[in-house]
């Protein structure tokens, strides 16, 4: 789950949508998404943000110049628990 945008670039990129990144839902989105299928008391608790440390191999790897794109993504990806109750 992500917080906010994240660049273009990164969506894009075939490599980071198999490690779970460029393909993220935006937390609105996936609590708009929980909504529409009926889910009520939607709660997300962030278990681990991650930091632009934490992709800076995955990037250099896919060729992305990590200073360029590192205040683009920090503290922006999450693990999370998502809780919702769907009513009867």
């Amino acid at each position: 789950m992500v917080r906010g945008e994240i660049p273009p670039e990164i969506r894009r990129n075939v490599e980071l949508w198999a490690g779970c990144v460029a393909g993220a839902l935006e937390e609105s989105e996936y609590r708009a998404k929980l909504a529409v299928a009926g889910f009520e008391e939607i709660g997300v608790q962030p278990t681990r943000i991650y930091g632009a440390q934490d992709a800076r191999g995955l990037l250099a790897a896919e060729g992305f110049d990590f200073a360029a794109i590192a205040l683009q993504i920090e503290g922006k990806f999450m693990s999370a628990f998502v809780r919702a109750r769907k009513p009867r």
